[in-house]
Order: structure tokens, then C-alpha cells, then sequence
């Protein structure tokens, strides 16, 4: 049994089963080894190659997975280390010498750790998500965005003086290129606004070479500061193009969401006049959405970073993988689905229909929680007090119906299909007068700072190699050309 529940937990987000090792960035740049590791580098590469077959000398306090090929008879000794193995140690499992050796086969990445972070933590099937070891409900309730920010890059809550110089220098950043200004007013205004969002990102990299230093810390520092400040001018800029409207100018002495809310909605012969429980439900959502481990999108920061890109280019990657509908784009469907709902007392009919397979039931369920989303019980609340201010919204009361009535469902609740952080959020933002096509760019907005942080943790890795995953070969053996008049 004890077995069946670990496989059962590797499957839903193995990685977040790692041992929670914090140590400031600082150290680690200093150390030859990631928070965590139980050898020096040049002694783990050797267990890997020395400790896999049955006759190795093995220390006796390191636990073994000893497993038999049935194709040869031979037993090989994996070494385990915080419940993984070594993937390499596969490749001394052989039927013949000249074999390149074992590989494991994992689409999607579903059970591969990739590396050591101290960034998030998750744990599936508890609900449980910490930044840097605080749980996410304190993290919202008591927390600014920029404040979070600094926790997930630096591992520890600012001081009074850490956080107002981090808010100086995100202030000083907000001063947008006029190349990408005017590459935006050169888009086309029906283009998606996350569409718009990739491009800018990408285009920023070629304002700024010494970005190009991806191994200078201070050069890395100088280029999240900016993408700190400028990725919500982008998103803003994006917004009222596509509005017809002209960019305002920034308002860097408001907070962090204020100053966002006020570029989205502002007016240049009057200030937008924006609810504090507008600008704190945004702040809230930008904490919500700022990380979340492994996920797809910082995937891809990290494979694109891998090479060693400079950190626009590697972030342009994350938006685009963000961009799709699978992971960033959820919200939209959540809006589609209560549309489809006239009532209340059509919840249970609708409800039916998702059993029955012939309508799909949008946000809930995810990839990594088998239990309630931490993030949707918080949003779930925000979206309450935003209606307060934007006017009551019938879909707020049918998508409350519809929650309540599928988790008190066997069906739902055995399958462990509980509201997830799309749940509410795409209402909220509805509320506040965005569009659908909006709500990603507001993710992404959040989300910048979590694939900053894993950027530059993985930069400071010495270990760090160019991510190139292997394949199985399907395609046809060696094949002679044949001439074009033959075929």
C-alpha cells in the first residue's frame, strides 16, 4: 500500500516531493553545489558512473534501488537520493557493450525531475502551495505584489530598506524604449494582446545587449528589474492599442497593480479613478498567479535559458507556452462554460451533462492538486468583494451554485475535480472591464517574476547544462535516394 500511495504521489507533481532546502542566492553563487545535495559534484558524477552495478562498493549509507535486467540476469545498484535516481545511472543497464544503454520514457515530463529549486513548493494532494516556505493564504492576505516579488527572487521577506530601494529601482525602470513604443503602434490592432506581449518581450532583448551576460549577477539583477517594471507597460501599451487609445504615461509612484490599473484604464486629460478594492484584488491576483513551480511555461524558460540566451528571449518562450490554451487560457474557457448556464436551477441539469460527457466542466481539476486549489478558495473571495464594487453579476451566484453543487457530488469529489484558480479569476477580471483575450496577459504579467527567479537560479547552477532531451526513433531504417523519375 505504502508503495501504491508513492507512485500515486510521483504521478501528480514528483518533483514537489523534493525536500524544502532554502539558501540564499548569494551562497549558493558562492558554494560548488545546490541547496540539497548530499555530494560535492565531482563525487556524484562519480557515484553515477561507479555505483551501478551489483558488485560496486557501495557506502553503506547510501540507500540503493537494486533492480534486475530479465534480458541479461544482471543486477544493477541505482543510487537514491531524495526519492529520484539518476537518470545517467540508467545508461549502465545494457544487453550488449556496444548498446547505448537504458533510458526512461516520461511524454510530458509527468515523473522527471529536471533540477533542485527552493523557490516553490507544492504538495498535490494536501492543497498545499509555499513561496519560499510561506503558505500562498498568508502570502495574500498580508503581502504586495513587489514584496512577494523580492521573497520569491531573494528567498527571504524584504526590510523596510530592501523593499523601498527594490521599489526605487523598479520605479527608475519604467521608462519605456521608444523602438518598442513604436513597434507596438506598428502591430496590428486585431493581433491577440498576448500575441503583442511576445513580440515586445522578445524585441526588449535587442535594447539591451549587455543582457547578453547571462553569467554576470549584477547583469542578471539589472535585467529582472527591468522586466519587473516594464512587462505591465508592455501588457498596458498592448491593451489600449487595441483600443485605439495612444500609451500613458507611467504613474510610478502609485503601487505596483495601481500604477498597472491606472496605464490599462487611465485617461490623459483625467486620472482613472480606481477602487483601493480593485487595486488590492488585482495585487491579490498578481500574488496568486507569481509561481508555481515546474509548470509549463517556466518549462520553457528554463529549456530556452538553457542555452544561455539572454533572459528576453527566454521569457518571450514562457509567454508563448503560457499563450496556449492548455495552460494559460483557461479562465476564458471558465467564461464560455457560465454563459452556457442560464440559472441557478440549471446548475444540476449542466452537472449531468459533464457526467454524461457532453459538455465539458471548465476549472476544475488540475494537473499537480487532487485536492481544493489553495489559490481558488482565495480568489473565490476576492471575486465577492470586486462584485460589491462592479455590480452584482448572476454568474457569480451560478458559478458559487456550481461549485457547491459539484463538490458535494461523489462523482466529482471521488475524482478529485475540485475549483481550480481559473475558476473565478476570468470573473474578476470580466468585473473590471477587460475582455477575455485579456485575462493570459494579466497572467503573464503576474508570472514574470517566478520565471525570473527560476532563470536566474538556474544561471547560478553550476551544473546547469543546455536542456536536449532524447527520443524513440519510429521513422524508416537507412534508405537509398530514388530518382525523381522513379518514384
Amino acid at each position: 500500500m505504502a508503495e501504491a500511495e508513492d507512485l500515486k504521489s510521483s504521478q501528480y507533481g514528483f518533483e514537489s516531493r523534493l525536500p524544502y532546502h532554502f539558501q540564499p542566492l548569494c551562497a549558493r553563487r558562492n558554494s560548488g553545489r545546490m541547496p540539497g545535495s548530499q555530494a560535492e559534484p565531482r563525487a556524484m558524477e562519480k557515484s553515477q558512473k561507479s555505483a551501478n552495478s551489483a558488485d560496486s562498493a557501495q557506502n553503506p549509507d547510501q540507500p540503493i534501488l537494486q533492480a534486475t535486467d530479465s534480458r541479461t540476469g544482471r543486477s544493477y545498484a541505482l543510487p537514491i537520493s531524495d526519492d529520484t535516481i539518476p537518470a545517467l545511472a540508467l545508461r549502465e543497464i545494457k544487453v550488449h557493450e556496444d548498446d547505448f544503454g537504458m533510458l526512461s520514457f516520461d511524454p510530458g515530463l509527468t515523473n522527471t525531475v529536471i533540477g533542485r529549486s527552493s523557490i516553490c513548493f507544492i504538495d498535490g494532494e494536501k492543497g498545499i502551495l509555499n513561496y519560499r516556505g510561506y503558505p500562498i493564504e498568508s502570502l495574500a492576505e498580508h503581502g504586495t505584489y513587489l514584496e512577494i516579488a523580492w521573497l520569491v527572487l531573494h528567498g527571504e521577506l524584504p526590510t523596510a530598506a530592501e523593499l523601498d530601494l527594490f521599489e526605487a529601482e523598479i520605479r527608475a525602470a519604467s521608462v519605456m524604449p521608444e523602438n518598442i513604443e513604436k513597434l507596438i503602434a506598428a502591430l496590428n490592432p486585431n493581433m491577440h494582446p498576448m500575441s503583442m506581449l511576445e513580440v515586445s518581450l522578445a524585441a526588449l532583448g535587442g535594447e539591451f545587449p549587455e543582457a547578453d551576460d547571462v553569467h554576470d549577477p549584477e547583469v542578471r539583477h539589472q535585467q529582472i528589474i527591468r522586466l519587473l517594471a516594464l512587462t505591465p507597460m508592455l501588457a498596458a501599451y498592448g491593451h489600449r492599442h487595441r483600443q485605439g487609445m495612444g500609451p500613458i504615461e507611467s504613474k510610478p509612484e502609485l503601487s505596483y497593480a495601481g500604477n498597472f490599473l491606472h496605464m490599462l484604464l487611465g485617461n490623459q486629460d483625467r486620472e482613472a479613478a480606481i477602487p483601493p478594492a480593485l487595486e488590492r484584488a488585482l495585487d491579490a491576483l498578481l500574488i496568486l498567479h507569481a509561481e508555481h513551480e515546474q509548470n509549463c511555461s517556466a518549462n520553457a524558460v528554463r529549456a530556452v535559458g538553457s542555452s544561455h540566451v539572454n533572459p528576453y528571449s527566454a521569457v518571450a518562450a514562457g509567454a508563448a507556452a503560457l499563450h496556449g490554451p492548455l495552460h494559460g487560457g483557461a479562465n476564458q474557457a471558465v467564461l464560455e462554460m457560465l454563459e452556457e448556464i442560464n440559472s441557478i436551477d440549471d446548475v444540476p441539469a449542466f452537472l449531468e451533462s459533464c457526467k454524461s460527457g457532453q459538455r465539458r466542466l471548465m476549472g476544475f481539476g488540475h494537473r499537480v492538486y487532487k485536492n481544493y486549489d489553495p489559490r481558488a478558495k482565495i480568489i473565490g473571495q476576492l471575486a465577492a468583494g470586486v462584485f460589491e464594487i462592479a455590480g452584482e453579476n448572476p454568474k457569480l451566484n451560478i458559478a458559487q451554485a456550481l461549485e457547491q453543487t459539484a463538490i458535494e457530488d461523489p462523482y466529482f469529489r471521488d475524482r478529485k475535480l475540485f475549483p481550480n484558480v481559473d475558476f473565478y479569476s476570468g470573473l474578476i477580471y470580466s468585473a473590471m472591464g477587460f475582455q477575455p483575450s485579456m485575462f493570459t496577459v494579466f497572467f503573464a504579467v503576474a508570472r514574470m517574476v517566478g520565471w525570473l527567479a527560476h532563470w536566474d537560479e538556474m544561471m547560478s547552477d553550476p551544473k546547469n547544462r543546455i536542456v536536449r532531451p532524447r527520443q524513440i526513433y519510429t521513422g524508416y531504417d537507412r534508405r537509398e535516394w530514388i530518382p525523381r523519375n522513379q518514384r
